[in-house]
């Protein structure tokens, strides 16, 4: 058994036990909170003890580019909360994708990715990569056939996001990670969706799980940050190279602005659950609504393969509907407790009604994207409904 293996499949604390407690010590003058470490470098008493932290203790902090103790913090708090063994938090959550993408591939190399990916990923891929000879394939994401007929000989690496953030489609993370192994692949998850309360890929088999963490792991709308977290031999790969090379680095004020917000992660994940499902459901007896794509709903295709590899669900889901894209953006305008943002993840809920990308032509109308926040629900269907009206 490896040492992720041995981490995923041991009992811990629950979620909110995680990231409420901290030991008892000194280190930081009794501090209930992490202080923040606001400098550029740390100097040593002698030359000795410098050449012994290079050389000896590589997690040592020496110039905040590399390590400092305020990332640090968050970094160890969320490898233990997504059952990893270690963490490198980045300044968005494009630097952690684009870092450890880059750190899997070189000229001559394929990579399988899903058609329906976060748009920022699929410019990387198509606009980025292919400038330095790195091959990709757009795949159907929820069929088995297409990911297994995408395979090459060159295939070094599985991009996944399950669900995606537009249409929730899931992928069968479990049979996804035993097909990359079977050819000597790595598999990447953008888990950002179901959080570290809802899906542990790594208890699946995926190699390296990536997060936004300005959306649900900040909470706040205040902080823009991403995390990467996998074994440590594999989160040591891409602190020695790209890492530190790119210089994509989160800083102190951003970890603990993270960190705040990682301690209710858990309890406001229960209240996302409940509010998301409880608006889905309404939304689905409405007119004008063609179809709602949650996948904690009995009517999404993929509902049970959702319970096998989730605990729960979190409250960013879409609709199909037969008005007009004129006709559902005057809708959105009518909306009260909506605000309209691309964004998701914090307290406040939000819609946008976007324009869809290559990948999404099963769909029978415009897509609206409805985020729900920490608002009492019955208010937020409400709200829905009269906007309905107004523009009827």
């Amino acid at each position: 058994m490896t040492e992720i293996e041995k981490i995923t499949a041991s009992p811990k604390h629950d979620p909110q036990t995680l990231v409420v407690h901290d030991k008892h010590d000194e280190r930081h003058q009794g501090s209930v909170t992490v202080p923040q470490y606001q400098t550029s470098l740390f100097s040593f008493a002698t030359h000795a003890e410098f050449d012994h932290a290079a050389a000896e203790e590589p997690d040592r902090p020496m110039y905040s580019r590399g390590n400092n103790p305020t990332v640090q913090q968050l970094e160890q708090r969320l490898a233990q909360l997504q059952g990893g063994e270690k963490a490198r938090c980045f300044a968005s959550g494009m630097a952690a994708i684009s870092t450890a993408i880059l750190a899997a591939v070189r000229t001559g190399d394929h990579i399988v990715c899903v058609s329906q990916v976060y748009g920022p990923t699929r410019k990387l891929l198509e606009n980025f990569l292919t400038k330095f000879g790195v091959e990709f394939t757009f795949v159907d994401g929820a069929s088995r056939e297409a990911l297994w007929s995408a395979v090459r000989g060159n295939t070094k690496l599985f991009y996944l996001e399950s669900p995606t953030s537009l249409l929730f489609q899931l992928q069968d993370l479990k049979a996804c990670a035993e097909l990359a192994k079977s050819i000597g692949a790595l598999t990447y998850i953008d888990n950002t969706w179901a959080t570290p309360c809802f899906q542990n890929p790594f208890s699946l088999g995926i190699d390296l799980v990536l997060h936004s963490t300005s959306k649900f792991i900040g909470g706040h709308s205040d902080a823009i940050g991403g995390v990467a977290i996998g074994s440590a031999e594999l989160i040591g790969r891409i602190n020695e190279s790209e890492y530190l090379l790119l210089g994509g680095v989160m800083t102190p004020h951003t970890a603990s602005l993270t960190m705040r917000g990682l301690r209710t992660l858990p309890l406001r994940m229960e209240r996302f659950e409940k509010n998301g499902l409880l608006v889905a459901e309404a939304m689905e007896q409405l007119p004008h609504v063609l179809k709602v794509h949650h996948p904690g709903l009995p009517s999404h295709p993929q509902y049970e393969l959702g319970k096998e590899q989730m605990c729960g669900y979190s409250s960013l889901f879409a609709f199909e509907t037969d008005l007009s894209v004129d006709m559902i953006k005057r809708w959105a305008d009518h909306l009260e407790y909506f605000r309209i943002g691309v964004s998701w993840g914090g307290y406040e809920s939000l819609v946008t009604v976007p324009t869809l990308p290559e990948g999404y032509e099963s769909v029978s109308g415009p897509v609206v994207r409805l985020y729900v926040g920490l608002e009492d629900p019955e208010l937020l269907i409400e709200d829905i409904k009269q906007a309905f009206e107004k523009v009827n």
